[in-house]
């Protein structure tokens, strides 16, 4: 369409839509961008070069399609607003219905567990090695950091949402110039040592995949972003913004993400991926306790909980979703003496509870995200999307494409190597 024939309000309206489109792959890179990013280089890097380069080509394409497959599922759904857990079960029915929402818990609500205790090693490292504090007790220090972010969360819901787009940016920001500044300390050498070049690469690319599958997740905002679209551009239109708005998200978290994955790999070595991992710390706390550099010691470890804090929102938000649905689902009678608010203030209650005594044990980080990542994550956002599309009438349009094999296989992939690793 030429200018001369496009009024005023059209161009506006066209306008307003493509922010829209940059403002949710804003929001949904920030839902990514949390404890998984954070720990990833010491996951993936402790593999050596080439699996991880493997694993560098293949996340984009992943992320991309398998989103864009839970999206195109959702957008499909003949009961236009409902979420991802109404879908579900009117695609298969009442009881598969239930286990497939029964699986997105699953996916979703040990993350926010994740960033419970994520949150407050951080913070405890940072009062103690930045800040030369006294170590406060983690009983006390989880209950008031858990308390504050989800208290936050349930009464300011929107604003919180807000104020999490924000962090967004400066997060990208600090990403990639943390990335640039670690460039001098790479050690290409000592980086080529680890690892191996035969053909056992091949189980190392697939022990990489469970970890990165749940770095590069924002599963857990694609039902509420997939209706934002049906509304704004209706249910067409909506999966075709949908798939641009995702392939930004991809382009972004690949760009910056696996920038810094390789910069931080590069500068810790074999001996300080280790360390880290023993020591349960995102990669940036570790940097900063370990390098000495004044920028990196106060910086990094603000960005960490940055990135946690705005990733925790994302994930709670999910699993209110999911949580809302099941005690309807499994208590419909008192469901229906309360308010769905009244059900979400039950459910933050729980996960404020829960997430504060995971806190206090204090289990392995990466330990949970390498059994999240393979069964469950895998099985809603890889898995799920492609059995709809080859199984449902209204995604007919979607069959028989290169890329669902493509997802299937990466899905499959990801669960095998949850199973593999607890024999390796």
């Amino acid at each position: 369409m030429n200018q001369s024939s496009t009024s005023p309000a059209t161009a506006s309206s066209g306008e307003q839509k493509h922010n829209s489109n940059i403002e949710w792959a804003i929001s949904l890179f920030g839902t990514a961008v949390g404890a998984g990013i954070l720990f990833l280089p010491i996951n993936a890097g402790s593999f050596g070069f080439w699996p991880l380069l493997i694993a560098t080509i293949l996340i984009g394409p992943m992320t991309y399609f398998s989103h864009r497959g839970l999206a195109r599922m959702i957008c499909a759904s003949p009961r236009q607003g409902d979420d991802i857990t109404e879908v579900v079960t009117d695609y298969f029915g009442d009881k598969a219905g239930l286990l497939i929402s029964i699986l997105y818990f699953f996916a979703i609500y040990p993350i926010v567990l994740i960033y419970g205790v994520s949150i407050t090693n951080t913070v405890d490292s940072f009062i103690v090695n930045q800040l030369n504090g006294p170590s406060i007790p983690r009983a006390l220090l989880a209950f008031l950091l858990v308390g504050i972010m989800t208290i936050v969360f349930a009464f300011s819901q929107n604003i919180v949402l807000k104020v999490t787009q924000f962090l967004v940016y400066p997060l990208i920001f600090a990403l990639g110039a943390i990335s640039l500044y670690l460039i001098p300390r790479w050690d290409f050498a000592s980086f080529m040592e680890v690892g191996t070049t035969d053909w056992r690469m091949v189980g190392a690319v697939a022990l990489i995949i469970p970890v990165m599958v749940f770095s590069f997740n924002h599963s857990p905002a694609i039902s509420q972003f997939s209706l934002a679209m049906v509304r704004a551009h209706g249910k067409e239109k909506g999966s075709e913004n949908a798939s641009r708005t995702l392939v930004i998200t991809a382009i972004l978290l690949t760009v910056f993400t696996m920038f810094f994955v390789w910069s931080c790999t590069l500068a810790l070595g074999a001996d300080g991926m280790q360390e880290a991992r023993e020591q349960n710390l995102p990669v940036l706390s570790y940097l900063a306790n370990e390098t000495g550099v004044p920028v990196l010691a106060f910086i990094s470890p603000l960005i960490a909980i940055a990135a946690i804090v705005s990733s925790y929102f994302g994930h709670v938000l999910g699993t209110t979703e999911g949580g809302n649905y099941l005690v309807r689902r499994a208590a419909p009678g008192l469901a229906k003496k309360l308010s769905r608010s009244q059900i979400n203030t039950a459910v933050h209650v729980f996960i404020f509870v829960t997430a504060w005594i995971v806190a206090i044990i204090d289990p392995s980080i990466l330990g949970l995200i390498e059994a999240i990542g393979g069964p469950f994550i895998a099985s809603i956002l890889y898995l799920l999307p492609m059995y709809a599309i080859h199984k449902i009438d209204a995604l007919e349009q979607f069959r028989g494409r290169a890329s669902n094999y493509f997802v299937v296989i990466a899905g499959l992939v990801a669960v095998g190597a949850t199973i593999w690793s607890l024999f390796v």
